[in-house]
């Protein structure tokens, strides 16, 4: 393990000293080097125990597939499946490919496709996914290439939760072996898809080889090394140069000077994600809602879009983008009203305020949101103390409910409300470190729960509704901006693109 680690911080050190390798000598696209470089490096690359968007990316629809996916439009289509159909309000079955093989030489078939499941759903293992595919009772196997999944309810979001990340299907023998505790998925994962893992530097990169045994459309690239740079300057430099072929999370400073250079283009997508400040519901003052509607009613919404977020995204109220499905339209923005905000506070007992920390993952943007929202309270008597941790530590010490406020953001995958509210804002969340404001109302939970087995979509819309009128008036949570995600490619790349559930897709990209 050693030498392999030295050897690939050597590959990397020529790459860089190359002014990024291969990508700009005359080798054909299919013999290049992608590399990609992103802000936070993964936590663990198991998707059924991954919560952040950077440990959900480094696998979803690389490493891993699901039965199904979403395309570019939105619209549910076969993967790992090639088609499905619902036999009645609990059960459906798929029929699965025939052509597919694990990258350890495994064949993909249904008895896979139950180990994968089974070893999310297992209550005993505790997966800190398992809450968005719980209301599954059973799989059972019809046959090599038909699969039966059986719900202990009706569960209206089954499809377009079998997009997620957690549903990958994982070879069983990577199963056998990881329960054996001869290798470790968390850190060696096996799946199907168009890149094969090779290895993971912690905190430096991650490195992938084109899958060339893949059933479907073959990787357009033959490496994949995605690059943790946590500074701005350097990822847009990196593109700049051919030094990495993309970057995510462009400052919105830089936006205007990448559009006029040459060398780079801006990939800009609308998003289902949210960015918000959770308060920790579980500890006074915060436990008081009329505390939480007070710092509601000090914070000036339509600043925060136009000076720290340059009118990039909209001003949400809903826990979730307006194009997800059950989001409601019609919830009444939180009034600007400071001095009402200082009664509020006084009637919760704090006519002088208090002191509290904001917890913060080191990114300038959250770090700039937190800075103005610090000062905002101020009038209220309110001292915040800014916390900036590294976002793994942030997520561990926000997780464990250490923070009193924290900024945050969510992205649905799936495209439908559940994904938003159920693991965010109901208890089940809170194990599993998802519930970050650590909120319980049992009547929101109690009308998810009905949401998530009522069939006809409309009547589910209006529990959805319903329930985000309960929260909004909690303010368990506040909403800052329903964001657009941006990302840098060199001008030379094509194929690069990102659901708006914000999983970033690298099979098609290709260098000219």
């Amino acid at each position: 393990m050693r030498w392999s680690a030295l050897l690939l911080g050597a590959l990397l050190l020529f790459t860089a000293g190359c002014g990024g390798g291969d990508s700009k000598d005359s080798k054909s696209s299919g013999e290049k080097t992608f590399v990609y470089a992103i802000v936070a490096d993964a936590r663990i690359l198991d998707p059924q125990m991954s919560t952040d968007a950077s440990s959900s990316n480094a696998v979803a629809r690389r490493v891993y597939e699901t039965l199904i996916v979403l395309d570019k439009d939105n619209n549910i289509v076969p993967a790992l499946a090639t088609e499905w159909k619902q036999i009645d309000p609990l059960t459906w079955e798929f029929t699965l490919r025939t052509d597919v093989k694990f990258h350890d030489g495994t064949d993909f078939d249904a008895n896979a496709v139950k180990a994968s499941l089974d070893r999310l759903l297992d209550p005993e293992a505790k997966r800190n996914r398992r809450s968005i595919l719980r209301p599954i009772k059973e799989v059972n196997v019809l046959s090599a290439d038909r699969i039966q999944i059986v719900t202990e309810t009706p569960f209206a979001p089954l499809l377009l939760h079998l997009t997620h990340a957690c549903a990958s299907i994982m070879s069983p023998k990577a199963i056998q072996e990881d329960a054996a505790g001869t290798s470790e998925l968390a850190t060696a994962p096996v799946g199907t898809g168009p890149f094969k893992f090779e290895s993971w530097v912690k905190g430096d990169n991650i490195t992938y080889s084109r899958f060339d045994e893949y059933w479907g459309e073959k990787a357009k690239v033959a490496k994949l090394v995605v690059k943790v740079v946590p500074e701005d300057s350097t990822r847009i430099a990196m593109v700049k140069t051919g030094e990495a072929q993309a970057a995510d999370q462009v400052p919105l400073t830089d936006i205007e000077r990448i559009n006029k250079d040459d060398a780079m283009k801006l990939v800009r997508t609308s998003m289902y994600r949210t960015e918000f400040i959770a308060f920790n519901n579980e500890k006074a003052p915060f436990s008081d809602p009329k505390v939480r509607l007070a710092i509601a009613e000090a914070i000036d919404f339509k600043a925060l879009i136009s000076g720290v977020y340059q009118n990039v995204g909209t001003q949400e109220v809903s826990f979730m983008g307006p194009a997800v499905f059950g989001h409601n339209p019609n919830l009444v923005p939180y009034s600007f009203d400071v001095e009402n905000a200082k009664k509020l506070l006084a009637e919760a007992g704090y006519p002088e305020g208090f002191k509290a920390t904001l917890y913060v993952p080191d990114r300038k943007i959250r770090i700039t949101l937190a800075e103005v929202i610090q000062a905002q309270l101020r009038p209220l008597g309110i001292d915040v103390s800014i916390i900036t941790l590294e976002q793994g530590t942030y997520y561990n010490e926000t997780e464990e409910g250490k923070h009193d406020i924290c900024i945050d953001g969510w992205s649905n995958q799936t495209g439908d409300a559940d994904f938003s509210l159920t693991p965010t804002l109901t208890p089940s969340g809170i194990a599993s470190g998802q519930n970050i404001a650590r909120y319980d109302n049992p009547k929101v939970t109690a009308l998810l729960d009905q949401a998530r087995v009522e069939i006809d979509p409309e009547k589910r819309k209006a529990l959805y509704y319903e329930a985000q009128e309960l929260i909004r008036n909690d303010a368990p949570i506040l909403v800052t901006q329903a964001t657009e995600q941006i990302d840098v490619v060199g001008k030379n790349v094509n194929g690069f693109w990102v659901t708006p559930g914000g999983v970033v897709v690298l099979s098609e990209v290709s260098i000219d």
